[in-house]
């Protein structure tokens, strides 16, 4: 058994983004050397999200006036976790909603995605450093049945 650990690193420049990370992840699968396994990735951060979907950029923008309808930042009184002195409650909604990781199979070396499937991180409060830990873990070939 085979157990792999890689962490990427953002920093998104606004308040809200997000970025397709399927090339990263598909290239620790590669580095590790699993051929039959499984991939999680999971956002380091509580204002952060991993999440599966099409890579579209009409699709990212219908994502973000979604959240923010959902979750508006302003006005940042409206939220008794920004009492504390943050102003990212809405961040943490928006969190809770696109989710924490995805876990995905490895099949022949590579991620076994559906059709239109990749792999992105969400920010929905930008403009300070955070990770993304990539865990996979597998063999060099399946399981004897």
């Amino acid at each position: 058994m085979i157990s792999f650990r890689k962490e990427l690193w953002f920093n998104i420049p606004g308040r809200r983004g997000f970025v397709n990370i399927t090339p990263d992840v598909q290239a620790a699968v590669r580095e590790s050397g699993v051929q039959e396994g499984l991939v999680l990735v999971n956002a380091m951060h509580i204002t952060a999200s991993v999440f599966i979907n099409d890579d579209e950029p009409g699709l990212h923008q219908d994502f973000d006036r979604w959240l923010e309808r959902l979750a508006p930042h302003a006005p940042t009184s409206q939220y008794d976790h920004n009492r504390t002195g943050e102003d990212n409650a809405d961040a943490h909604l928006k969190r809770q909603v696109m989710g924490r990781e995805v876990v995905v199979a490895i099949t022949n070396g590579r991620l076994d995605f559906g059709p239109w499937e990749q792999i992105f991180y969400g920010e929905f409060d930008g403009g300070r450093r955070k990770r993304v830990l990539i865990k996979i873990i597998g063999g060099q070939s399946a399981p004897a049945p």
